[in-house]
């Protein structure tokens, strides 16, 4: 009897430890580095609020989040590579517009579901879009835009097929009734440049990467594509001013892994809330015309639902897909 009860009490002890271990390695999260998946090339609106965010969540978790460029196939690239990942943790995704509802709606092939393989934590920001048009443009307004395209034939550059900025142009030629053509680019950079020439007379891009053309006077801004105006350029109108109900915007928002603990998530989240909290972070943000949001993770889950509701009509519409 006494050695079984020795045994019995030492299972018991081991059990107790193993316990005991799980319970401190799940508390001390993080106990090592974080990757952050940026599913786009350096240097882009999503890289900048990333790697923002970045640096403020590493001396709120007290490990280092590391940011991976992984662009590719409209940010499908980088949003696979996370659902595919640990769900621990450990490896997350700077997710947006793209990788959580146009690319579901639009690509044939379906490399993840942007619900069932991912697990919300945190919508950060909102970045506007402007319409914004070439100084010789015979317009100021977008009601003087929309007729000016009813009476002859107009085109508009957007970074790319199918990307959020396009979708932006076609959900405005819906409800303005226009037959404006699409001219896309291979991003924004060489959009910019033809519509700075004169070459293509109007173009909808991200509003960060267009404000210092703005600025300078070698771009019209038009208006801007959220539902209220950008407090970076308080008198450009927002197009809903024209067009009720119009709204388009660019949003970056953190996903783990699909069966990432809920106590991880929570971690996590609020990492960033805090992050978006901090004044010298909305002071960054507000250089880049973001909007902080900082939700957590059940807002974030319907954000992406309703992001899904509104686009797929749009995408439906323009009869646009990709391989």
């Amino acid at each position: 009897m006494t050695a079984t009860f020795t045994r019995r009490a030492g299972l018991a002890l081991i059990a107790a430890l193993a316990l005991s271990q799980a319970a401190s390695a799940q508390s001390a999260f993080p106990d090592r580095a974080i990757t952050l998946v940026i599913p786009f090339a350096a240097g882009g609106s999503t890289d900048l609020v990333g790697r923002v965010v970045a640096e403020r969540m590493s001396e709120q978790l007290g490990q280092q989040v590391i940011v991976q460029n992984v662009g590719g196939a409209g940010g499908s690239l980088g949003a696979t590579q996370v659902a595919e990942a640990d769900p621990d943790g450990y490896t997350i995704l700077m997710g947006t517009v793209a990788t959580h509802a146009l690319n579901p709606l639009i690509l044939s092939e379906k490399p993840y579901d942007p619900v069932a393989d991912f697990a919300p934590v945190s919508l950060l920001v909102l970045v506007p879009n402007v319409l914004a048009v070439h100084p010789d443009v015979p317009a100021t307004t977008v009601q003087e835009l929309i007729d000016l395209a009813k009476s002859e034939p107009m085109s508009y550059a957007s970074s790319g097929n199918a990307t959020p900025l396009h979708l932006s142009g076609e959900l405005f030629k819906s409800m303005a009734g226009v037959d404006i053509t699409h001219i896309p680019y291979k991003g924004s950079g060489p959009a910019l440049t033809d519509v700075l020439g004169n070459q293509v007379p109007m173009i909808f891009d991200n509003l960060p990467s267009a404000s210092a053309h703005i600025s300078s006077g070698k771009l019209r801004a038009i208006g801007v594509t959220t539902a209220e105006r950008s407090p970076a350029f308080p008198d450009v109108p927002a197009i809903a001013e024209t067009l009720p109900g119009y709204e388009t915007y660019s949003w970056n928002a953190l996903f783990a892994p699909a069966g990432t603990p809920p106590e991880v998530v929570d971690t996590l989240a609020k990492a960033a809330q805090s992050a978006m909290a901090d004044p010298k972070v909305a002071e960054k943000m507000a250089t880049f015309s973001a909007t902080i949001v900082g939700s957590g993770p059940d807002e974030l889950a319907q954000h992406v639902a309703a992001e899904m509701t509104k686009w797929k009509p749009v995408v439906e519409g323009a009869n646009v897909s990709m391989e």
